[in-house]
């Protein structure tokens, strides 16, 4: 086998690959698309199991732009929910911590006794 054999090998199995993973990719969005009802989803996955690249193309050209809308929307609400679950995450403060900042206030004289016990009862009352 020649160096130009292998290129033209790796050059096929590159064009394989990159088929399936359009395919797929198709296919995957067909079932997420809310807008299709069933009948429709089940015509497009005939119409790519028996013609599978005019079926990609044409899917690809008539449904490209909301198929990547819809890719977008479910980026946002994925950065959307993991922001969400940083800021809960973030926000909680152990007991312990917030009772030694409250004990910190108290002997600089920033929050009286009365206002420390409310924090303490509060951050016991929390745990």
């Amino acid at each position: 086998m020649s160096f130009w054999d292998y290129l033209v090998w790796f050059f096929w199995f590159y064009i394989a690959i990159s088929c399936i993973w359009i395919f797929i990719t198709v296919i995957i969005d067909v079932f997420r698309d809310r807008t299709l009802n069933g009948w429709a989803k089940a015509l497009w996955v005939l119409f790519l199991v028996f013609f599978p690249f005019l079926a990609a193309f044409i899917y690809l050209i008539a449904r490209g732009r909301s198929m990547a809308e819809r890719r977008a929307g479910e980026m946002r609400q994925a950065q959307t929910e993991t922001n969400d679950y940083i800021r809960t995450v973030a926000n909680t403060a152990s007991p312990a911590a917030e009772i030694e900042k409250a004990k910190g206030l108290l002997d600089s004289g920033a929050i009286t006794p009365a206002e420390y016990d409310s924090i303490k009862s509060k951050a016991l009352a929390a745990a």
